[in-house]
């Protein structure tokens, strides 16, 4: 592969817990979820972004991860994140990390926007992921795309 190649993603937040196992983040605590929990990753740069939908810009090198391996880093971190605030025996939420490639023009020419080829990624943590992905016709959302547009990325506590 070519070693000039930089993916780019822009991650949105979708915080949709219905009880108190864990706190609401604010956009400059979900940035640094991934700008600490990446950190050992010296080849992933990630920032906060003045969007009114996304919130966080990971660059990264597509010779050495694939968009997908980027959202399982994500889940990973934001699942650490998680274990660090739990203050009791209730179960943490389900992380979703469902990711697209965006095909049509920018809706923004804010440096911020999500431009064609960048991937937009929304974070979802989630009572039931089964539930939100339903909710949402995930299924449906995703039957007319190609394989390599899209990924998903489920982490359940056990």
């Amino acid at each position: 592969m070519n070693t000039d190649i930089t993916g780019r993603m822009l991650l949105a937040h979708n915080f949709n817990v219905a009880d108190d196992s864990v706190p609401a983040l604010s956009r400059e605590e979900f940035a640094a979820v991934f700008q600490v929990g990446l950190s050992n990753y010296k080849t992933l740069q990630c920032r906060l972004v003045n969007h009114p939908h996304w919130t966080v810009e990971i660059l990264f090198p597509t010779d050495e991860f694939s968009p997908e391996q980027v959202g399982k880093l994500c889940a990973q971190a934001l699942a650490e994140k998680r274990r660090s605030q739990q203050t009791d025996t209730a179960p943490l939420p389900e992380i979703l990390v469902l990711g697209g490639i965006k095909t049509t023009p920018p809706t923004s020419d804010s440096p911020d926007a999500l431009q064609p080829g960048n991937w937009g990624v929304d974070v979802v943590e989630t009572n039931s992921g089964a539930a939100f992905l339903q909710g949402i016709a995930w299924d449906s959302t995703i039957a007319q795309k190609p394989a390599d547009s899209i990924f998903k990325v489920e982490l359940k506590e056990v």
